[in-house]
């Protein structure tokens, strides 16, 4: 195993580690701890290379940052990524195993990040992670208490911005609105049956092809192909993917008035978001409308109830709306003014206050 820090100029640390057994490497990135803890979920991954993991972990975990400072959350901002074996299948080695080595490493931090579920995790894989340390989240619902997946909150949360957006720039609800939701894992998926009994239309897009197959049977989805989903006429696009979809190319091609969606890292760069801005796109800034998630997961850990993740996740369209707004009166791209709010908060050492 290796375990050593490396300082750099945005981040806190960024630690490294490897478990012989299992050939699997992890990289847990703490950009901040100003706020509290940094937290932030795991994703377990194979990445064509280190420096491609690395990458991910770094931009995750300052948009954990940004993303708690916004939410009002006493934490910082913190990512894991597992590397699975690039030529392995999950026969070839110990899920349970690996993630209880991962949450020895995660123990070897002393609380200074909190671990919870992302792409290629599960409820069970933290339970295996809490196996090794008590700096976890994400683990079965005790009753009256948050818990469990956190995927359908940030489903819920999306949801909400995605109707608040509608009401601002269309003048009405979801009825009959054309909706391409991108990436139908566990949010998207949630998402999509939302925005289905909201009365929109669907275009739905995966590489792979059960979740759209099930969209249309369930919603009377159209499926479209995973390349050409962000080029298609919609009044709504809705990534819910990996990240950087949102390049120089794909957003000159698009052909939504909104986008809106769950996954992390949408815009290639910062860029983007002034060409969207520049081409009367109104864009959410990903880690606010998707807080849901880590709204739960922060619950859960700090012992709070189901009710408390209700009223924090129903906030989320108003602080979108007032971004919006600010945005629109300054004529500054919701990204940046988002990303300047939220390193304000991050520098006060202060959790914001949330109405």
């Amino acid at each position: 195993m290796v375990n050593h820090r490396n300082p750099l100029v945005t981040h806190e640390a960024v630690y490294n580690f490897e478990d012989d057994a299992t050939g699997v490497k992890a990289i847990i990135a703490v950009h901040s701890t100003s706020l509290g803890p940094a937290a932030g979920g795991c994703r377990a991954l194979r990445y064509e290379n280190y420096n491609d993991a690395v990458e991910d972990a770094l931009r995750l975990s300052e948009g954990m940052a940004y993303k708690n400072a916004l939410a009002g959350l006493p934490f910082g901002g913190g990512k894991a990524v597992l590397m699975l074996p690039a030529n392995a299948s999950a026969a070839d080695f110990d899920r349970t195993r690996m993630f209880e080595t991962f949450g020895r490493w995660v123990q070897s931090l002393d609380g200074a990040y909190v671990t919870a579920e992302d792409v290629g995790c599960s409820v069970q894989d933290m339970q295996a992670v809490g196996h090794s340390t008590q700096f976890v989240a994400g683990l079965p619902a005790r009753p009256g208490l948050a818990g469990g997946n956190p995927a359908p909150w940030t489903a819920k949360g999306v949801f909400l911005s995605i109707e608040a957006l509608a009401r601002h720039r269309f003048g009405s609800g979801l009825q009959d609105l054309v909706v391409g939701v991108q990436g139908l894992g566990q949010v998207g998926f949630a998402l999509c049956e939302l925005l289905h009994e909201a009365g929109a239309k669907l275009l739905v897009s995966d590489v792979d092809a059960r979740g759209p197959s099930l969209a249309a049977t369930r919603f009377g989805a159209e499926i479209v192909k995973p390349d050409n989903i962000p080029t298609v006429a919609m009044d709504i696009f809705v990534p819910c993917a990996l990240g950087g979809i949102l390049t120089e190319e794909s957003v000159r091609d698009l052909k939504a008035s909104i986008v809106c969606g769950a996954a992390n890292n949408q815009l290639a760069t910062v860029a983007q978001g002034q060409q969207l801005a520049d081409r009367g796109v109104l864009y959410a800034p990903d880690y606010l409308v998707n807080a849901g998630g880590i709204i739960n997961v922060a619950a859960e850990y700090l012992g709070e109830t189901t009710d408390s993740v209700e009223t924090r996740v129903a906030q989320i369209p108003a602080r979108l709306m007032q971004l919006v707004r600010q945005s629109e009166a300054e004529k500054v791209a919701t990204n940046l003014l988002a990303d300047r709010m939220a390193r304000d908060i991050v520098a006060s050492g202060q959790p914001s206050k949330v109405a």
